[in-house]
């Protein structure tokens, strides 16, 4: 990197201690910038308004507001309001929460499998799994990421949410399982990405009190950046002149009230609106203002502004398939905090001793009683229990664990399209799970390695030897996981198997992808003014999870973007 942007850096630090003092674990006074819609002007100017204060957004806004004035706009509320709410205990009970006011708003994909996508401050860090682990060289080369940068983004976020996990008896003797099963070597505790089993990091702390995105707003100016709660935004507002290059103005946002706002740019030409609303949000808000393919535009009635056919295009989930299997021996609760790293392209993960919601943990009570009466040896006391009461297998923990098998890199892409007008509702989305053979054999290759490990010798004290593979698969298979048809040898071939019980692990991206839809610094191609910065951009998911490089990526740009403003377009060198 050249002198330049050195000397840029070391002003972004003396403006930090300036209003944060010498201590980076001091928190800032971010309660005093962050309001509720309603509270906002009708009219008001900013140098940088972010869409989303998710992941990216967060991170983005927050360096950013070191040297210009920034807007955050957030569909959601915030995770502070209720502290223990994301929690590490109450991870299932968010996910599967439908009230209104929920962290995750529900959906399901064309091809019927139940999602779920963040609408709070923090976005998808609050109600994720916690697990911290950085993007594998590769990604980082093909998105033509400076690599000093980027690992000084990771540290800057580090230092904030990261910590190790415990490793209790439970998700060791899982890991001890997967290298039993051949996931070798074992690599210890590490943030890089390493083939192998490797213990990663995670944002809940010794307590369990997870820590998110949001907190990251902690190293913000409060003096120059102001976040809005509950504001929708509907669209985008251009300029369009003849023979000028489109340029975004700003947007129009909706309070929870239903009363609508205006949040224009200053004139200042460096100023810019940044989409970072995620693979879902940022495709539906780009074809809401009218950039993306113009028959389905013009299908609602939208203005084109620009025809974009990539829109909304090469939109991929990681499929995901599980095993739960029940414990004779007391479990801990834990998150993730190990991965196994195939080199065929398959992560297992797991977690254990997890709540479920009061009917989600009688589905699963049934499920297994039901396969537990087809089994010849039910002579403990368990599981005559279970028979003739399904509920006294689980209360609303699970005495046992989760595995999860997720798919690399998949080649099967799916699309988005607008189901309607209205940027509160998700639009239609189909992933084509498995559509590639090759994404259906590495799933196939995962559950098998998943299996071994569990029947291992180290796992043993953790599993019901009368409970055979196949009872596990079966199991699965009578669960309303998903809304797709069960074949009758669903629980006898794996591909079967993949194929009718696969789930999300909440890893879409895509939609928005670099080099279709933006360039290099993430700018809107045909557009000026306008930047995508979030996972929509990404063609591979990063890592084995993705948060910690999304939020990587909002500093790596915000740094990016300011060295633009004030010394002129960054120089790789």
């Amino acid at each position: 990197m050249g002198f330049e942007f050195w000397m840029f850096l070391s002003l972004v630090y003396v403006s930090h201690f300036h209003f944060h003092g010498l201590s980076l674990a001091e928190k800032a006074p971010y309660y005093s910038f962050v309001h509720e819609a309603a509270m906002a002007p009708e009219v008001s100017f900013y140098d940088y308004i972010i869409i989303g204060g998710g992941t990216a957004g967060c991170p983005l806004a927050a360096t950013l507001s070191e040297s210009a004035n920034v807007l955050v706009l957030e569909r959601g509320g915030s995770p502070y309001e209720n502290p223990s709410k994301p929690d590490k205990g109450n991870f299932f009970p968010n996910l599967l929460d439908v009230s209104p006011s929920s962290y995750a708003q529900e959906f399901t994909s064309e091809d019927g499998v139940y999602n779920a996508r963040a609408r709070v401050l923090g976005g998808g860090s609050v109600i994720n799994a916690g697990f911290y682990s950085r993007a594998e060289p590769e990604f980082l080369k093909q998105a033509g990421l400076n690599e000093a940068l980027v690992n000084y983004s990771y540290q800057w976020v580090e230092k904030k949410i990261a910590f190790e996990p415990p490793m209790l008896q439970w998700q060791s003797a899982l890991r001890d399982g997967l290298l039993e099963a051949g996931v070798l070597p074992n690599n210890g505790f590490t943030f890089d990405h390493i083939y192998g089993t490797k213990i990663g990091g995670t944002i809940f702390d010794g307590d369990d009190h997870r820590h998110t995105a949001a907190d990251l707003l902690e190293y913000a100016n409060p003096y120059r950046i102001k976040v809005y709660l509950h504001a929708t935004v509907e669209k985008i507002i251009f300029e369009t002149k003849v023979f000028s290059r489109t340029r975004a103005q700003g947007v129009v946002f909706e309070d929870e009230l239903g009363k609508k706002h205006w949040a224009l740019l200053t004139k200042d030409y460096k100023s810019e609106v940044i989409l970072s609303a995620g693979a879902l949000g940022s495709p539906q808000l780009l074809m809401l203002s009218g950039i993306g393919p113009s028959q389905q535009l013009k299908k609602f009635g939208i203005r084109v502004v620009m025809d974009q056919p990539m829109v909304g295009q090469g939109l991929v989930d990681n499929p995901l398939n599980v095993l739960l299997v029940p414990s004779p021996s007391p479990v801990e609760l834990s998150l993730v905090s190990f991965v196994g790293i195939t080199r065929f392209g398959s992560y297992i993960e797991a977690c254990s001793g997890i709540s479920f919601t009061p009917s989600w943990s009688r589905n699963v009570a049934k499920a297994l009683a039901a396969i537990l009466n087809q089994t010849e040896q039910s002579s403990t006391k368990m599981f005559q229990e279970g028979i003739l009461n399904p509920e006294s297998l689980l209360d609303t923990r699970v005495r046992g664990g989760i595995i999860f098998e997720k798919v690399k890199d998949p080649i099967s892409s799916g699309y988005l399209e607008l189901r309607n007008m209205n940027p509160r509702d998700n639009p239609k989305v189909t992933f084509n799970y498995f559509q590639a053979p090759e994404d259906l054999m590495k799933c196939v290759h995962g559950v098998k390695i998943a299996i071994d490990a569990v029947y291992s010798k180290s796992f043993s004290n953790f599993r019901y030897e009368i409970l055979s593979a196949k009872a596990l698969l079966e199991l699965i298979v009578n669960l309303p996981l998903n809304q797709r048809p069960r074949h009758l040898t669903s629980a006898f071939s794996l591909e079967k198997f993949c194929m009718d019980t696969v789930m999300t692990i909440w890893h879409y991206h895509g939609g928005c992808r670099l080099g279709k839809v933006v360039d290099r610094d993430y700018r809107v191609l045909g557009v000026e003014a306008l930047r995508i910065v979030d996972g929509s951009t990404f063609t591979s998911s990063p890592g084995t999870n993705p948060q910690a490089t999304v939020m990587m990526l909002g500093r790596y740009m915000g740094l990016k973007i300011l060295q633009e403003r004030y010394f002129g377009k960054y120089r790789k060198k």
